[in-house]
């Protein structure tokens, strides 16, 4: 079974120091790991639309290869990162140099995703040995990718009247995106206004979400990139515990929007939630009804009520369940589980299961990672070491829950 370790989880929050468009004239730094949690927002609205008339096996494959795929294609783009994307796609237009890069970028990625098991690798390499996906997934990842590239675009091109080279960017980005509108979800997206449009420009303003914002930290990461961190991390749980594809999936999806309504309320940090009784629970009650004003009626006025439905399983207010229950779905309701009974009689498709708990547990290990490693970049605050020793407190008495050794696996950072 693949083992979770120190190593793959900096590596995936590495991308929370790469920066974007660093050749152009910018109001705020853009970040790898903020393009990709977008990306992935914006392919779960193509997947879900594209997916409807599928069998319950085919939109499994489907989700299977999404998720995987987008994760795939940070990881190698985490090793790419000085390769400009003009250069990038001459190499891959070239056979025998994307094959002599890939291997190089296999090569740097292997001593630390082994651990995942020779599975996930053969996976691995067999996605990225192809340079240009033309099956449903893979345009959809492009798609996605495209998208949230020029929503990043449109948050620069102002800035940088006298640069030759926007124009032909802002035209390769809107023919890139016309070749792919075959996908359903793809021209409403590209139209203005639209319910699409508007709600992947919101997920997009989850960059300007700043976490700790009251804290300096290096990175500093935004609510945004944080959630593409969850979501990867409660994958590769996933893969440790031998998840079927369906948890996989909501496990991942979940990651990717738990903190969505933050763009409505702003990120209230966990001492002010605690400081007073009743706080939390008001503040959840507050971000639920401004996800119905905000977000679902939006969606659900635009035709996209299967969105909106599945968004409130992912976010956890579905029915009565607690943002991060554990959950299955049977006889058409939701019922909460134990992780042991996940393990042994739910982990399988048809039951629609969510690891809340374990979500909940990514959450803490993504914030507990982002002040490990700002106190590790020389900014020692208190907040900061109030922090570390509060996350850690909480895994004392119980260092193995919901199936993760939490305990084990912050001591890898003492």
């Amino acid at each position: 079974m693949p083992s979770i370790r120190k190593s793959l989880l900096q590596l995936l929050f590495s991308g929370a120091y790469m920066k974007r468009w660093n050749d152009k004239l910018r109001a705020m730094e853009l970040y790898e790991i903020d393009k990709q949690s977008h990306k992935m927002m914006v392919a779960w609205m193509l997947f879900e639309l594209n997916s409807r008339k599928m069998s319950p096996e085919e939109k499994l494959a489907l989700g299977n290869r999404i998720v995987e795929g987008g994760i795939f294609e940070y990881l190698y783009r985490l090793i790419i990162t000085d390769i400009k994307p003009p250069v990038f796609y001459q190499i891959k237009a070239i056979p025998e140099h994307y094959e002599r890069l890939t291997a190089w970028v296999l090569e740097q990625l292997m001593p630390i995703i082994q651990i995942l098991g020779d599975d996930f690798c053969d996976r691995m390499r067999s996605f990225l040995s192809i340079p240009d996906h033309s099956d449903l997934a893979g345009r959809i990842l492009f798609a996605s990718h495209i998208y949230a590239s020029q929503y990043e675009f449109s948050l620069i091109k102002d800035l940088n009247p006298s640069d030759e080279e926007l124009e032909d960017i802002e035209q390769s980005f809107t023919s890139t995106l016309l070749e792919y509108d075959d996908i359903e979800g793809v021209p409403e997206l590209l139209e203005y206004g639209s319910t699409l449009n508007r709600f992947a420009a919101l997920c997009g303003r989850l960059r300007f979400q700043t976490r700790w914002s009251q804290t300096p930290r290096v990175p500093d990461t935004s609510v945004l990139g944080h959630m593409f961190i969850v979501a990867s991390y409660a994958y590769f749980f996933g893969l440790e515990h031998g998840a079927c594809r369906a948890r996989l999936q909501n496990n991942f999806f979940s990651g990717i929007f738990h903190d969505l309504p933050e763009v409505l309320t702003r990120d209230i940090i966990s001492p002010v939630k605690r400081s007073v009784s009743g706080i939390a629970g008001l503040i959840r009650e507050y971000e639920e009804d401004a996800l119905n004003r905000r977000v679902f009626s939006m969606l659900e006025k635009g035709r996209h009520g299967q969105l909106s439905d599945r968004l409130k399983f992912l976010l956890g207010i579905e029915g009565d369940e607690e943002e991060f229950a554990t959950v299955i779905r049977k006889d058409g309701k939701l019922v909460e589980v134990t992780f042991e009974q996940m393990q042994e009689e739910y982990n399988s498709d048809e039951y629609d299961p969510k690891d809340g708990r374990m979500l909940k547990i990514c959450d803490n290990l993504a914030a507990f990672i982002e002040a490990y490693t700002a106190v590790r970049n020389g900014i020692s605050s208190d907040q900061l070491q109030q922090s570390l020793w509060r996350i850690r407190s909480a895994y004392l008495k119980e260092p193995y829950q919901h199936g993760v050794h939490i305990g084990a696996l912050m001591a890898d950072f003492d």
